[in-house]
């Protein structure tokens, strides 16, 4: 499964499968979020979040997997343990949420599915978010995180995430570079969303089949990470795409063919490729972002944990 920097013909484009109505559960979770933000006028940020943290209902509870809560490196998070799983091998996962919403709790479903695929545990984090811890406090939470794995013996770490935690995925190797510290073994970056400039050409193309993502809601998501514009929204470690990705390790990126920030996928696919970074790209037709949050309900993202688990063991 994985792809050479030579071969960017090997990335994977994959055609949905519109017939089963699973494959629509997690576009009507959207548009029902979407409606809820549209519709309620003050909406307070205690509110905005127990709205995201509903993101788990679009996941089937995975079997044989038990969960633990821990701090790790002053970080708190979620365990997810697999029945027989590798505890040599940890994936450290970043949620998503715009660095705003989002919870190890909304996530530790998804990341228990892709670890119990791969047959390793994974490291759900709690990392500070925005407003209130503005940039870099994710990226430092991260760095804290993996460096305390490291001291518990674990060597064997990938770096995974969704949309901001997918920015947190490729940015906290690239913090571990600049400290000259040592590196992720994979990483993998479910819808990564990168672009604090919002220029993105499938903002505006894609934007009719997006059921969540909206340029108005990315720019408040700005606003807080960025603290408000006193951040350089160019900044590599918030904004990969400005980043020298040159060393990282091998990179899976996935994305839906139908969600606005697919520009930001394709983009890092190709700047890391230019970089000399060993990249497997997987669009997948008509799905929305972060896709993989119907595993165990939908074909596409039990389909799309299985390439990711190949794509692993190779």
């Amino acid at each position: 499964m994985t792809t050479t920097p030579s071969a960017p013909a090997a990335d994977l484009t994959t055609d949905s499968v519109q017939s089963d109505p699973r494959s629509d559960g997690l576009r009507a979770l959207y548009a029902d979020w979407a409606e809820i933000l549209a519709t309620t006028p003050g909406l307070t940020t205690r509110l905005f979040r127990s709205i995201f943290d509903e993101w788990h209902q679009a996941t089937r509870e995975p079997e044989d997997v038990t969960y633990r809560e821990d701090t790790v490196g002053g970080v708190p998070g979620i365990w997810a343990l697999p029945l027989g799983a590798d505890t040599t091998t940890v994936l450290l996962y970043t949620h998503g949420g715009g660095f705003a919403v989002g919870s190890a709790a909304s996530h530790r479903k998804l990341a228990a599915h892709v670890a119990k695929a791969l047959g390793v545990t994974a490291f759900v984090l709690d990392y500070r978010r925005a407003p209130e811890h503005p940039h870099p406090a994710q990226v430092e939470d991260g760095v804290a995180a993996f460096t305390a794995l490291r001291e518990r013996g674990i060597t064997d770490i990938t770096t995974i995430g969704d949309s901001a935690g997918g920015n947190l995925a490729v940015a906290i190797p690239l913090a571990l570079r600049e400290q000259g510290l040592p590196l992720p073994t994979r990483v993998i970056a479910f819808s990564p969303w990168l672009d604090m400039e919002n220029s993105g050409e499938t903002l505006v193309t894609n934007d009719a089949t997006d059921a969540l993502i909206t340029v108005p809601l990315l720019e408040g998501m700005i606003a807080g990470v960025l603290a408000g514009g006193r951040i350089d929204p160019r900044t590599p470690l918030a904004n990969p795409l400005h980043a020298d990705l040159t060393g990282l390790p091998p990179l899976y990126i996935n994305a839906g063919a139908a969600e606005s920030l697919l520009d930001d996928a394709t983009r890092l696919a190709e700047q890391a490729r230019a970089a000399g970074v060993d990249v497997t790209l997987s669009v997948v037709g008509d799905m929305q972002h972060v896709f993989p949050f119907m595993a165990g309900n939908a074909p596409e993202a039990d389909a799309e944990i299985a390439a990711i688990a190949a794509w692993f063991r190779a």
